[in-house]
C-alpha cells in the first residue's frame, strides 16, 4: 500500500513502515527512545515491535493499565513521572504502541513534557488505525466524560501494521469497523456497501478498506485541521454515541461498551433523527439500520436512563454558546453540521433503535 503523506505528518503501512521508521530515528539524533505500551500490547505487540527496530539508541519501556478507564491524567502524570525518572529529554521520541487509549494519551503526555518532544503512534487496534491516530487529535478523559482535556498537534508518523490486528479479539474488531462505517456515511456510500457483508472480505481487503478509511479521515483533516467546518463530520454518531459510551461507563451496573459499540447505536439514532429532521431517506434509515444491527449485538437501554443520557450530551465538544450541536445526514455522503434537536426527537430515535 501507498504511504499517505501530508505536510505535517506520514502514514506508512506494513513492511515499508519499518523502513520508514528506522531511516527517520537514525536521521533525527533523538538521545533516547521510549516506548509506550498497555498491558496487553506490552505481551502481545512488543516482542513483533522491536524485532524491527534497527537502533543503538538506548531504549526505555513505559507500561500503563489498559482499558478506557485509565485514560486520565492520573494516568498521565504517572507516565511523565517516567519519563523524568528514566532521563528524557527535549531530543527524546516517544513511540505510541497500542490502541485508541495509548495513543491518545500518549500523543498528550509528549505534546506536554518539557513543553513538547517528539512522538509516533504505532496503533495495534483497527479503530486506532483508522481514527485515533491520525489527525492529531490528543488527549483524555475527565472522569466519564470522553476527550475534554487534550491538544490537536500530529505526531511525526504513523506506523500501520496490520499483522497486529491477529491478535484482536472479534468485539474489538467490530469496534473498529464503527468508525469505518463512519466514513463511509459521511463520504461514500459505496464504501459503507463493501464494508457491511463481511463474509466476502478476505485479509487483503481489509488491508484496502483500512488505507481507504485513513485516506477518507487524512482528506477531512487536511481540509479542516482545527475542526472549524468539514472536520465536523467525523463527529457523526458521536453525539449520542459519546454520551451512551459514557453513561455505561460510569453506571455501576451497567456493562462498559467499546467505543465502536457505543458509536454503532449512535449512528442509527443519527440517521433517524437526520430522517425527521433533515428529509434523510426512510428507505436508507431502514438499510443503514439493518446493516449495523446485524454487525453489533442489541443494547439494552431503560426509559431509566434517558434522562441521564441526553443530560451528558452537555459536554459535548461540538457544543457552542450552550447549544448542543449535531452532525446529521441530508443523504448518504452529504453531512451538515450545527443541527439543534429537541429532547423528544432524541427519545424517539432511542425508542426507534430499540424497536429495530
Amino acid at each position: 500500500m501507498n504511504s499517505i503523506i501530508t505536510k505535517t505528518y506520514s502514514v506508512h503501512f506494513n513492511s515499508t513502515a519499518y523502513q520508514e521508521l528506522n531511516n527517520y530515528i537514525d536521521s533525527k539524533g533523538f538521545s533516547k527512545l521510549f516506548i509506550l505500551v498497555d498491558s496487553n500490547t506490552h505481551k502481545h505487540c512488543l516482542p513483533a515491535f522491536m524485532a524491527h527496530l534497527e537502533t543503538s539508541i538506548a531504549i526505555e519501556i513505559i507500561e500503563i493499565e489498559a482499558g478506557e478507564q485509565y485514560k486520565t491524567i492520573d494516568t498521565c502524570v504517572g507516565v511523565w513521572n517516567a519519563l523524568s525518572e528514566l532521563g528524557a529529554d527535549r531530543k527524546s521520541l516517544l513511540l505510541n504502541l497500542g490502541g485508541g487509549v495509548v495513543t491518545d494519551l500518549g500523543g498528550f503526555v509528549a505534546c506536554t513534557f518539557k513543553r513538547g518532544i517528539k512522538y509516533i503512534n504505532v496503533p495495534t487496534s483497527l479503530l486506532a488505525m483508522v481514527d485515533a491516530s491520525v489527525g492529531g487529535k490528543t488527549g483524555v478523559d475527565l472522569g466519564a466524560l470522553k476527550n475534554q482535556v487534550g491538544v490537536i498537534s500530529s505526531g511525526d508518523m504513523v506506523i500501520i501494521d496490520t499483522s497486529y490486528l491477529n491478535s484482536l479479539p472479534q468485539n474489538q474488531m467490530k469496534s473498529g469497523l464503527a468508525e469505518m462505517l463512519k466514513h463511509g456515511l459521511i463520504k461514500d456510500k459505496s464504501y459503507f456497501d463493501k464494508l457491511t457483508d463481511l463474509s466476502k472480505l478476505t485479509l487483503n481487503d481489509l488491508d484496502d478498506l483500512i488505507h481507504e478509511s485513513v485516506l477518507i479521515k487524512k482528506n477531512i483533516v487536511t481540509n479542516d485541521p482545527l475542526e472549524q467546518g468539514e472536520r465536523k463530520h467525523l463527529n457523526f454518531g458521536h453525539t449520542l454515541g459519546h454520551a451512551i459510551e459514557s453513561y455505561f461507563l460510569s453506571h455501576p451496573e451497567k456493562e462498559e461498551l467499546l467505543h465502536g459499540e457505543a458509536i454503532a447505536i449512535g449512528m442509527i439514532l443519527e440517521c433517524y433523527i437526520s430522517s425527521e429532521l433533515l428529509n434523510f431517506s426512510k428507505q436508507d434509515l431502514n438499510y443503514i439500520t439493518q446493516a449495523i444491527n446485524n454487525i453489533y449485538a442489541p443494547v439494552n437501554i431503560e426509559p431509566s436512563d434517558y434522562n441521564a443520557i441526553i443530560d451528558l450530551l452537555k459536554y459535548d465538544k461540538k457544543n457552542e454558546h450552550g447549544n448542543i450541536n449535531f452532525v446529521l445526514l441530508t443523504e448518504i455522503g452529504q453531512p451538515k453540521i450545527d443541527c439543534l434537536v429537541d429532547n423528544a426527537i432524541i427519545l424517539n430515535s432511542i425508542e426507534y433503535y430499540k424497536s429495530s
